[in-house]
């Protein structure tokens, strides 16, 4: 046996993890992949004998994640796996950063969330033409905007390539969450990126369930997806409206911006925050939906909703806006898939990838979004996959406020008392795609392994093929409509 088999947030005892030598541990995971499954992540644990090696592994057909294991020395080497996969390069770079342990031949083997020495050392690709120039930017950018270098080679205003450099406010999330006390855990886990608070905090308790073998009534979950769904429905309003303002069309960037402000005041109302700070906490929330607040949100969503179509119907099919958004920053299909891109920016090019359909958790078990796709992969396709994705969260917070009015708030579990000698696998789709928490437990139940993929660090390398060949001046558009998270990456 290969792999053990499992679902979504449901625990798996290390025992039953098949433990393969290191050439058969790459032999399946290759496997796998050429059979359409997708790695969602490589987790090292530092062991008395080496490191011990687990992959995790999604096959969206059966709605399944398989998981195996090697052990390995820190002077370990082995011939890459990106030559064979290329969606294995991020894990593979984030393996070397965290053991030693060497993929020979990886393409692009640098750092990706430790710029270990000065920043001026860093190995940028460079080609050498006297036709050609650099142009670099960052990592200090105007306004409130993350620390990231970009350094673009251009022949004119042409981009031939981009190389993105994060790395740059590492914080040590992972060790964090390990060393923290539980209660503290919490708000470690959603501010992994401060944009993604609903998101990563149910991924967070949704481990912590898991390994504590709890089950939530059906209201729990429903409260947890209004609430993911407000931040998606939020989020992508502000994204329409900061690519609408990028292109000089200010009645969309001011539609899209006042209508995305109510939308989080919606989230506010309930949670006492406009990001959903300590609402979701392991066993329940801290907050329910009064019927008062219910009957406000059904009477205000349909308004936002009705405003937003016609803003919509208006934007996008005007002349000028198209001149700027069809055919800007194309990413195709196969390059998509072939990086292992996820959420909206995989989706815009057509890929259909998407959690909440393929590993359904909490209430999508019962309601479950399916994904809609575009196929051109440009600025246009990345925008109007936000516009779908708003009506599809505010038709489905619509829907379960019907299970949630009045319900009273349950008390939460503590982050403790989990299962022993286990892992587990916690899969949310938040709004920018999949975030990935994988947990270890020790002999007594202690976590002595925490992983986080936030979905930016599928999809940063994205945003580099999508630049090539357009203007200069088209990357802040383009830049924008992938809506990366620096903080996400960084860790």
């Amino acid at each position: 046996m290969k792999w053990v088999e499992t679902k979504n947030c449901k625990a798996v005892a290390i025992s039953q993890i098949p433990l393969l030598s290191f050439d058969e541990f790459i032999e399946a995971n290759l496997s796998s992949a050429s059979s359409g499954l997708r790695p969602l992540s490589l987790i090292p644990l530092k062991t008395g004998k080496g490191w011990m090696i687990y992959s995790v592994m999604a096959d969206d057909s059966s709605q399944s994640i398989r998981i195996n294991s090697a052990s390995a020395g820190s002077s370990l080497s082995y011939e890459s796996m990106t030559a064979v996969c290329p969606s294995f390069h991020v894990f593979e770079r984030i393996l070397h950063e965290e053991t030693g342990i060497e993929p020979l031949g990886h393409p692009w083997l640098k750092p990706l969330r430790r710029l270990n020495g000065p920043a001026v050392n860093y190995p940028f690709y460079s080609m050498k033409d006297s036709q050609l120039h650099e142009v670099a930017v960052g990592p200090i950018h105007a306004g409130v905007i993350e620390p990231g270098h970009f350094r673009f080679i251009c022949s004119g205003e042409e981009v031939l390539h981009l190389e993105i450099m994060l790395g740059y406010q590492h914080r040590g999330i992972e060790e964090l969450i390990l060393s923290a006390r539980p209660h503290a855990r919490n708000i470690i886990a959603e501010s992994i990126s401060g944009d993604s608070v609903i998101g990563h905090a149910c991924a967070w308790s949704q481990l912590v369930e898991s390994l504590a073998d709890v089950s939530l009534p059906r209201e729990v979950h429903s409260i947890r997806s209004i609430a993911l769904e407000m931040e998606r429905a939020g989020i992508h309003l502000g994204d329409l409206s900061a690519v609408a303002g990028d292109i000089a069309y200010l009645q969309g960037a001011g539609v899209y911006g006042a209508r995305r402000t109510l939308v989080i005041n919606s989230l506010l109302s309930f949670t006492g925050s406009r990001f959903g700070r300590g609402l979701v906490r392991p066993g329940g929330v801290r907050f329910g939906i009064s019927n008062r607040i219910a009957a406000n949100i059904k009477t205000l969503f349909p308004e936002i909703k009705e405003t937003i179509e016609k803003m919509s119907e208006t934007m996008f099919n005007s002349s000028t806006v198209l001149s700027r958004l069809d055919n800007t920053g194309v990413l195709t299909r196969q390059q998509a898939a072939s990086i292992g891109m996820v959420g909206p920016a995989a989706r815009a090019s057509g890929l259909s990838i998407d959690v909440r359909s393929s590993h359904p958790w909490g209430a999508y078990r019962y309601n479950p979004i399916h994904p809609h796709t575009m196929p051109t992969g440009d600025v246009f396709a990345r925008a109007y996959i936000r516009y779908v994705e708003f009506i599809q969260s505010i038709d489905y917070v619509m829907r379960e406020l019907d299970m949630v009015r009045g319900y009273p708030v349950p008390e939460c579990l503590p982050a403790e008392h989990l299962m022993p000698d286990a892992l587990s696998v916690s899969l949310v789709e938040g709004w920018r795609g999949e975030i990935v928490h994988c947990a270890v437990t020790g002999p007594a139940g202690e976590l002595i392994k925490y992983s986080v993929k936030d979905p930016s660090v599928n999809n940063w390398y994205g945003l580099a093929l999508a630049v090539r060949g357009n203007g200069i001046s088209d990357f802040p558009l383009i830049n924008k409509s992938f809506n990366l998270s620096y903080s996400g990456n960084d860790l």
